[in-house]
C-alpha cells in the first residue's frame, strides 16, 4: 500500500539541501512533486532528462500545462503546443502521473464545451487532470456534474485545492496575507472521480492549524487507500518553508492508521561529510 506525497517545488531556501541536485535530495524526503516549472515555459528535453535521472522510477511529476495553452489560447488552437509539450517531458517515463489542466478563474461553465473538445483530442498515452477555479463549479451542484461528466468520458480527475485552513481565520502575517490575496476560496470538495485523487491542501504558517486542519484529509485518504486507489496529497503552506517536513508528518499520520503503509525513503544528509 502506497501513499505519494510532496510540495509545490523541489527547493526551497528553509530546506536541508545541498548546493546541487536539490531534486535527487528532494526525492528522498517525498515521492512526489508539483511541476509548477511548466506553467511558464515548456522545458528543454535535457532539462526533463535531468529531473528523471534525479529522481527513481515511481516518483510521481504533476506537470502542469504551460500558461500559453491554459490562459493565453484558453485549451483553444493548441494542437502544435501540446505536441511539443508532451514530447519535451517524454523522458520522464511513467514519472509522469497526470498533465496537470489549471484553469484561470475565468475559465467558466459556459467553457466546458472547450474543456470537453481538448480533453477529446488529447493523446490517450497520458491520464489528465483539471483543477477549475471558476466560484460556480463549487457553489452550483448542476455545474459541478456537469464538469464531472466532462472528465469521466475520459477518465480524468479533478484537482481541488483546499483552502479551508488557510481562510478559516484572519491572516496573521505577510505571507498569509499575500496568500489570501491569490488563492481561491472555495468550497472543499472530497469526491474522487478516478483511481489516482489528487489533493493540493494549504495550511497555515502555524504547524498546529495545518495540522488539526488536515485531519478529515488523513481520513479521506485511508478512505482511497482501502477502496483501491492510489492518492497524492501535496502540502502547502503560505510561505511553504515548512512542507517539507509537512509532507513527511501527513503520511506518517496516515501510516499510523494503516501499519501496512509502504513507507518513504529516508532522506539524506544535504552535504555528505569530506575527509578534511
Amino acid at each position: 500500500m502506497r501513499l505519494h506525497v510532496g510540495c509545490a517545488q523541489w527547493t526551497h531556501p528553509a530546506w536541508p539541501q545541498p548546493s546541487r541536485d536539490k531534486l535527487r535530495a528532494y526525492a528522498t524526503w517525498c515521492n512526489a512533486v508539483e511541476s509548477n516549472t511548466t506553467f511558464y515555459a515548456t522545458p528543454s528535453r535535457s532539462s526533463v532528462s535531468s529531473w528523471a535521472d534525479q529522481t527513481p522510477p515511481d516518483f510521481r511529476f504533476v506537470v502542469k500545462l504551460p500558461q500559453l495553452i491554459t490562459h493565453e489560447r484558453r485549451l483553444s488552437g493548441v494542437e502544435v503546443e501540446l505536441r511539443a509539450f508532451l514530447n519535451a517531458i517524454e523522458p520522464l517515463g511513467s514519472r509522469t502521473h497526470v498533465v496537470w489542466i489549471q484553469l484561470p478563474p475565468s475559465f467558466s461553465p459556459n467553457d466546458l464545451g472547450t474543456l470537453a473538445a481538448f480533453l477529446h483530442q488529447a493523446p490517450r498515452d497520458h491520464r489528465y487532470a483539471v483543477e477549475v477555479r471558476h466560484p460556480l463549479f463549487f457553489s452550483d451542484a448542476r455545474t459541478a456534474e456537469l464538469l464531472e461528466r466532462v472528465l469521466a468520458r475520459v477518465d480524468a480527475e479533478w484537482i481541488p485545492f483546499d483552502t479551508g485552513t488557510l481562510f478559516a481565520r484572519r491572516p496573521t502575517s505577510f505571507a498569509e496575507r499575500d496568500a489570501w490575496m491569490k488563492k481561491p476560496r472555495v468550497v472543499r470538495r472530497t469526491r474522487a472521480l478516478t483511481g489516482h485523487p489528487i489533493v493540493r491542501y494549504i495550511g497555515r504558517d502555524s504547524v498546529t492549524e495545518t495540522v488539526e486542519g488536515w485531519a478529515y484529509l488523513v481520513d479521506l485518504t485511508v478512505q482511497w487507500l482501502f477502496e483501491g486507489r492510489s492518492p497524492t496529497i501535496f502540502l502547502h503552506t503560505p510561505d511553504n518553508a515548512e512542507s517539507l517536513n509537512l509532507a513527511r508528518r501527513f503520511h506518517a499520520a496516515v501510516g499510523a492508521v494503516l501499519p501496512d503503509l509502504e513507507p518513504l525513503p529516508t532522506p539524506l544528509d544535504p552535504e555528505p561529510p569530506t575527509l578534511f
